[in-house]
């Protein structure tokens, strides 16, 4: 068993942020106001070159288990999935029995565990969080959901699965989701203090999830921030990172064909659009307040110095506009107060759309969902802040990825990974590497340069190996050919190498082949689109429960229909009889 760097083992705290940007933390080179993440960052280390999955269930199934989203059960979110792969080996669209989450793990070895906000990992009893190694969970099954009230995204969910200790749960009256999921980890932590035992807290906010909300008056702090636009954001973001030490001097960058031209929008869609960026920066804000306040506590009550950090985001901005397509529109405005001043406020359906989520993950290309860098490459920030073993303000550059922080917190807390067999079963082993060497300074890169990793969801797939990335994206993010870049030299994907370096290119193919194959990666069916498959899943899960609920309305009108009929037919051979009769 590995032993832990300081003699006393630590909590952990696991924070993720829910589609955050590459430079949304100040630490970054951001604009937003951040100040706890901030502190956390100087107090640890700050990593460059990190990744995840494009979107959040395979993310989330990666960062809890240490092993591939294939093999653990999520080759697809069921959001995002073709009926065609569902039940497929890989392709539950849940955590499978076949992995052990770092719950279960440190569970076995005296730690509490505990985990508010999103899961997304599944829904029955064996999958949600207390099936999984939490003894206590306040979790949200879905992708999103309302950050003002007990209701879901109404476009995508016909109700809000919360639950507590796998039961459903309601939310209390005066919720806001960053606040409440600070408040419930608190008291579960809080609750167990006397046992002695060292806690896992798993914090999963919603923010800045679609819809994007925050309070007014996070809103009113970026009320003229964002009045030059996204292109121009895009550029201050860049200098930004640059000037952090996240990004190398001369990065370059590309600018998306999805990004639209600022000068050429009418005054007042400029000012919706950077109203809905101002309520992305405010929710941005908010949660970072309350990780302060969260710190603030540990700190009273004496756990902050001996407590792991860890924060990252699940996946690039979010690109998706509910209001870009008129049947969408129409149905958000059915549900929710679209008018640009409510934007970002309580009963409002808010996103920042495409052009400003490719500034969020600036100077990269792309963003959620897509297999580029924007969508993949994300902050993760290690600290301990009582060990003085770890690097302080440290940035790391070398690779590292989201399967290499279970097996990471177990290395410090001095816990053995699964190794092929977990409570008498046959388990997936953790495929992560350990990232101590780089949080001590002993190391710049604990991935081979030789290593390939290959990944792939929706079609959109990657092969990684040393500082070469061959990535292919599907339409509507790319034209679904392989393309090959220096992610290190070139981090924003400006300079395509494949026709200078045919070789590799070729033989990264092959390494990609091999992966698909060991981890039974289906290809996609013709014509799919991530996007369309969202909406037609949407509609399959919303079409029933929504006719149901009209159908008393439907028979009652149909019932006024017939007796109004019958209650005419009568008169009318009364009046009839009544005549021949005189």
């Amino acid at each position: 068993m590995p032993a832990p760097i300081a003699p006393a083992r630590p909590n952990i705290i696991l924070i993720v942020a829910d589609d955050w940007g590459f430079t949304d933390v100040g630490a970054y080179g951001g604009e937003i106001a951040t100040p706890n993440l901030d502190a956390l960052a100087a107090s640890g280390t700050r990593f460059a070159n990190f990744h995840v999955a494009g979107s959040c269930a395979p993310t989330r199934a990666m960062l809890q288990t240490g092993v591939g989203s294939h093999r653990a059960g999520l080759g697809n979110m069921p959001e995002t999935i073709p009926p065609e792969h569902r039940g497929k080996p890989g392709y539950g669209a849940e955590l499978n029995d076949r992995v052990v989450t770092i719950a279960d793990r440190l569970r076995a070895t005296g730690y509490r565990t505990y985990l508010t906000g999103k899961w997304h990992l599944g829904n029955r009893a064996r999958n949600l969080p207390t099936g999984m190694g939490y003894d206590r969970a306040f979790a949200l099954g879905q992708s999103g959901a309302d950050n003002f009230e007990e209701k879901p995204n109404l476009l995508l969910y016909d109700k809000a699965a919360w639950t507590e200790d796998g039961k459903p749960a309601h939310l209390p009256k005066d919720y806001y989701s960053s606040r409440f999921i600070v408040d419930r980890m608190i008291r579960y932590v809080d609750a167990g203090n006397a046992s002695g035992k060292p806690f896992l807290a798993s914090i999963n906010f919603l923010a800045n999830h679609i819809p994007v909300q925050a309070p007014d008056g996070d809103i009113a702090a970026y009320k003229d921030r964002y009045a030059a636009g996204w292109t121009s954001l895009r550029a201050e973001r860049r200098a930004g990172a640059i000037a952090k030490g996240v990004m190398p001097p001369g990065t370059a960058m590309v600018a998306m064909d999805t990004t639209g031209d600022w000068q050429a929008l009418t005054p007042a869609e400029r000012a919706a659009r950077a109203r809905a960026m101002a309520a992305y920066g405010g929710m941005a804000t908010s949660m970072d307040r309350e990780i302060g306040r969260l710190v603030a506590h540990l700190k009273a009550i004496g756990a902050y110095d001996n407590t792991v950090f860890v924060f990252l985001s699940d996946n690039g901005g979010e690109a998706t506009d509910p209001m870009a397509k008129p049947f969408n529109a129409a149905m958000a405005r059915l549900y929710y107060n679209q008018n640009p001043d409510q934007q970002g406020r309580p009963g409002s359906l808010t996103a920042i759309g495409a052009s400003f989520a490719s500034a969020v993950s600036s100077p990269l290309r792309g963003y959620k969902f897509t297999a580029s860098e924007g969508g993949l490459r994300v902050p993760l920030i290690i600290s301990w802040p009582g060990n003085p073993a770890l690097v302080r303000n440290g940035v790391a550059n070398g690779f590292a990825h989201v399967t290499d922080v279970a097996p990471t917190l177990l290395a410090l807390a001095g816990v053995a990974a699964p190794a092929g067999r977990f409570g008498g079963r046959t388990v997936e082993p953790m495929q992560g590497r350990d990232l101590t060497p780089l949080l001590t300074g002993a190391a710049t890169r604990v991935h081979p340069a030789d290593e390939a990793l290959g990944y792939e969801l929706s079609g959109n797939a990657v092969l990684f190996r040393g500082d070469l990335k061959l990535v292919r994206n599907l339409a509507p993010y790319g034209d679904g050919a392989w393309h090959l870049y220096d992610i290190v030299r070139d981090p924003g994907e400006t300079h395509d190498l494949a026709a200078a370096r045919p070789d590799v290119f070729r033989s990264m193919q092959a390494n990609y082949a091999d992966f698909a194959a060991r981890d039974q990666v289906l290809p996609m069916p013709a014509g799919y689109q991530a996007p369309r498959q969202i909406e037609a899943n949407a509609l399959d899960e919303l079409l029933v429960p929504r006719l149901l609920r009209l159908m008393p309305w439907v028979v009652g009108v149909l019932g006024l229909f017939v007796g109004g009929a019958v209650a005419w037919r009568r008169r009318e051979k009364t009046r009839q009889a009544s005549q021949s009769g005189g």
